[in-house]
């Protein structure tokens, strides 16, 4: 009884107060309108997409399709969507899902207790968001012993009735009806304790009051950071968030997950809260009438309340809000990094020699063909003594001779640019090209090197890497965990499971784009194919390995366990060279009759539409609309006809840094140098110059105008032109500027 009195009150203040404290009426609004909805209406409406679009990407992944499958071949059915709207649907419906899953739940928790009311009920169905759920279940949570627990036993419940009516009551007149020793109500001080213990409770879980709390908390938060007691030297790190306060609201991600670190580390103490006085007001406001003594108990207990109860599980929830936010930004720029490394300009199916080079112990040199195959390897040692650089030099001639090496490969870590320049003074007639080596160690080390070459040294692994890598990025670097090439912000500190399931949908989107050799492929590349996965891409490979090659994609239903589900998912993005010219494109096998009918019209063979522009535009698409296929798709085979198979990738190009500056001692201000862009991050990008320390561009030294976001004006793997801004040689800092003033 006194549950619902207690609450009646409390909404009638709030709602008096209404004119003072816009913030409660909106949320009280937004609570009226909440209603049981479909997911579709609700993602329809979330992302601004047509809700018969978003019921066909559910019912696709539904039946086990992949987001680049869907992307690529039911263009009809999803309004064209691209792979970021479907991966945008298929995540809100697993969060919808999981958010179904938790009402049921509770409600199920709260029928078992027999707590749930009709009333009940239909705010538990209505409640469209985790946050606004769980407020409405934490009046009904099971809880621990609490101090309000503890003076409702103590039968002081209707004691904290009369003092929340504010009726003119004298809380010590009225205190005495319920000392009771036997009780552990000692006298009226600790009768009074008690009741404002109950009222303190009773407003912190309040679900409007929450609503109230939550939206001030980030508007007016501010996200405060101080030094820890005593760590003024061992956290030099932080000290730019020594004595450091910003708006919750606005505060950038990196620099929340590195005061986070600060904090973990017990180098820094954070608070993310609203100015008190102002939380303070805003709950007395609409709760607090009068000025009576009654009214003063209701305040002091609505003050201990927000300090011990409400504050911190705001904060709480803040925090978790804010690394949310900070995670997915730095999950997305990770991710962007990563497809710009993925979708490197390949070189080729070209000789190569490649060097993992070093100082102490020499350079692992290997010799790959064309289809990455080793041929050779030994070490040679072009930093050493005079003797051993001749005897390299005549190695490295004998061996372009010898395997008509097109290309050397040199790993870019220790001794790289001096491996680099000695190759260069050799005058082999052939470029050498230095290669991003991160993530090579950790490929040698793994399981699919030992079973690729158990009999291999780990730095002869790394070396076969190095060489392979400037061949065909992406299908050497899907084998190594995304984590490991470097180019991320911070993180270590994202949500794991979150970051790996971004960058698998980068990692698959690239190989997809691309397209996979069905006949060339390692079981990691093929791993990650629409519809196939690692049993699927073993099997492939045991299949070829037993039968030779693939000589058509109708031969992949031969290998075992590849049904027609896992068909329809791949087959388009696996590439096959044989008799049929369309198994070496990009169009799907369920539309090799409608290509063949556009030939018998055309009075032409397939290879010959294919060959023939002049056929190509004889064709008239919209005959062939229909059944399924509109122009979107009828589109996108003729661009296939036209450039079967093609390469997204750009073509490959050699890059070379500044001669004579191989070191950081070997930099001045105001030199200007080309350099490769390494990592992009919210607060500016890492470039190369060739000095083994990647330089810093500042958000602010990237450009003559204002950049908002980095990935506006650079990119991972790009080439730029960049003038030395500073120099700090002791901590290994290198500022770079990217602006056109900034002259050399």
């Amino acid at each position: 009884m006194f549950r619902h009195v207690f609450l009646n009150i409390l909404l009638t203040r709030l709602a008096e107060s209404v004119s003072s404290v816009a913030c409660f009426s909106m949320f009280s609004k937004r609570m009226d309108h909440y209603v049981s909805q479909d997911h579709v209406r609700i993602i329809g409406k979330e992302l601004s997409l047509k809700e018969t679009y978003v019921a066909a990407v559910a019912k696709l992944i539904e039946e086990g399709a992949t987001v680049p499958f869907i992307a690529r071949y039911r263009k009809e059915a999803t309004g064209a969507m691209d792979e970021v709207a479907v991966a945008s649907v298929r995540d809100r419906m697993t969060e919808l899902a999981e958010l179904d899953k938790r009402r049921e739940a509770i409600l199920g928790s709260l029928a078992e207790r027999n707590l749930l009311t009709d009333e009940l009920k239909t705010s538990i169905e209505g409640a469209q968001d985790k946050a606004r759920l769980e407020d409405i279940y934490l009046p009904h949570r099971p809880k621990r012993r609490t101090r309000a627990a503890m003076a409702r036993e103590r039968g002081l419940e209707p004691l904290s009735k009369k003092l929340f009516a504010q009726r003119g009551v004298e809380p010590d007149v009225a205190a005495r009806a319920y000392v009771n020793p036997e009780k552990d109500v000692p006298d009226c001080a600790a009768a009074l304790a008690g009741a404002r213990d109950i009222i303190a409770e009773h407003v912190s879980e309040n679900s409007r009051t929450r609503a109230a709390m939550r939206t001030l908390f980030m508007r007016r938060g501010l996200f405060c950071a101080k030094v820890a007691k005593g760590k003024e030297e061992e956290g030099a790190t932080y000290r730019d968030w020594f004595d450091w306060s910003e708006p919750l609201r606005s505060i950038a991600g990196h620099r929340a997950l590195a005061m986070f670190r600060g904090e973990r580390e017990g180098m820094l103490v954070l608070s993310l809260r609203p100015p008190e006085d102002e939380a303070l007001d805003v709950l007395q406001r609409g709760i607090v009438c009068g000025h009576g003594a009654d009214s003063r108990e209701v305040a002091t207990a609505i003050k201990d309340g927000y300090r011990r109860l409400l504050a911190p599980s705001m904060e709480n929830e803040l925090r978790a809000e804010v690394r949310k936010r900070a995670d997915h930004e730095a999950i997305q720029v990770f991710a962007a990094n990563l497809r710009e490394l993925l979708l490197a300009a390949p070189l080729g199916q070209k000789g190569v020699l490649a060097l993992d080079p070093g100082f102490r112990t020499g350079a692992k040199l290997t010799v790959l063909d064309g289809q990455g195959a080793l041929l050779h390897h030994e070490t040679i040692f072009p930093t050493g003594s005079d003797k051993q650089q001749k005897q390299a030099a005549q190695t490295l001639r004998d061996l372009c001779r010898e395997y008509a090496v097109q290309v050397v490969a040199v790993g870019n870590g220790t001794a790289g640019r001096e491996t680099e320049a000695f190759v260069r003074g050799l005058d082999l007639g052939i470029p050498a090209v230095l290669v991003n080596e991160a993530g090579a160690s950790v490929y040698s080390a793994s399981d699919v090197a030992r079973q690729e070459f158990p009999d291999l040294d780990l730095t002869v692994r790394g070396s076969v890497s190095i060489g392979r890598r400037l061949m065909d990025p992406l299908a050497e670097l899907v084998k190594v965990d995304p984590k490991a090439i470097g180019v991320g912000q911070y993180q270590h500190d994202v949500d794991a499971a979150a970051l790996k399931a971004a960058l698998d949908d980068v990692v698959a989107s690239c190989v997809n784009a691309v397209g996979v050799d069905l006949n060339t492929a390692s079981a990691e590349l093929l791993a990650h194919v629409s519809g196939l996965g690692p049993v699927l891409a073993r099997n492939i490979v045991a299949h070829r390995d037993a039968n030779g090659p693939f000589a058509s994609r109708r031969q992949l239903l031969d290998v075992k366990r590849l049904g027609p589900k896992a068909f329809e998912q791949a087959a388009g993005f696996l590439r096959v060279r044989g008799k049929n010219p369309l198994d070496a494109s990009a169009v799907h096998p369920e539309r090799y009759a409608l290509v063949k009918n556009m030939a018998r019209d055309a009075g032409c063979s397939v290879d010959e539409l294919m060959q023939r522009e002049e056929l190509r535009r004889s064709i008239e698409l919209d005959k062939y609309a229909g059944n399924g296929v509109g122009m979107p798709t009828l589109k996108d085979i003729m661009k296939e006809l036209e450039k079967p198979g093609r390469d997204p990738r750009a073509e490959f190009s050699p890059f070379s840094f500044a001669e004579g500056v191989n070191d950081i001692k070997d930099l001045r201000e105001g030199m200007r140098l080309p350099g490769i862009v390494t990592n992009v991050t919210k607060f500016g990008a890492f470039v190369d110059v060739g000095v083994h320390r990647d330089g810093l561009v500042h958000i602010s030294q990237l450009a003559d105008r204002f950049v908002r976001d980095p990935s506006e004006v650079v990119a991972a793997r790009r080439e730029v032109m960049v003038t030395v801004i500073g120099i700090d040689e002791a901590r290994g800092r290198i500022n770079l500027s990217m602006k056109s003033g900034q002259k050399g």
